[in-house]
């Protein structure tokens, strides 16, 4: 069982720092007003396992290495013939992180791996989705330090979905952006 004292990182910085800012910068009288990352939703879409079904396995096993969970197996709802898809065929795989997981994820994530992505200048903060939820894509799974480059049969991206309990745009951003996530300046 994991060390019941340990408390992550970027939740201390939270109710520490984080939490008394976005108080006083809102005018919130009540804590549970402020906004808070609520979970951190991990998503894979292959629309080439339609073809080939051993890519599931690999996009499985390279989600439970990079989120220490297990994914859940999405499904298509409809027959598309174009696409060769039929219903019930699995499409993709997600992940939804809650509490410590998603904390240590966050961590890992802004800390080692956002730095490892090749020319990055930053997040674009137009992936709010007006309800102060960020959606971030990533190209590559092998910038987490967890993926063995060796045993990658193939380059695949994700999307990472940062679900707060932010109102607006606004206060989702600057959730974010005091929880240290590096978007684009515009300088």
């Amino acid at each position: 069982m994991a060390d019941e004292k340990y408390v992550p990182r970027f939740k201390n910085t939270y109710f520490e720092e984080v939490l008394p800012k976005l108080k006083e910068k809102f005018g919130y009288k009540n804590d549970n007003r402020v906004p808070r990352l609520e979970k951190i939703v991990v998503n894979v879409g292959i629309g080439e396992a339609a073809r080939n079904t051993k890519l599931l396995g690999f996009v499985v096993t390279d989600l439970i290495t990079i989120t220490a969970q297990k994914p859940k197996i999405c499904k298509s709802k409809k027959s598309i013939s174009n696409f060769k898809l039929r219903e019930g065929m699995a499409i993709g795989a997600k992940v939804t992180l809650r509490n410590r997981r998603m904390w240590d994820f966050y961590d890992r994530l802004i800390s080692i791996a956002m730095p490892r992505i090749r020319d990055f200048r930053g997040a674009n903060p137009d992936g709010f989705d007006g309800h102060g939820n960020f959606n971030f894509g990533i190209q590559e799974q092998i910038i987490f330090p967890e993926i063995n480059y060796d045993k990658v049969d193939a380059i695949r991206g994700m999307n990472i979905t940062f679900v707060t309990t932010a109102e607006s745009d606004e206060e989702g951003l600057e959730l974010l952006y005091s929880l240290g996530f590096p978007f684009k300046r515009e300088d």
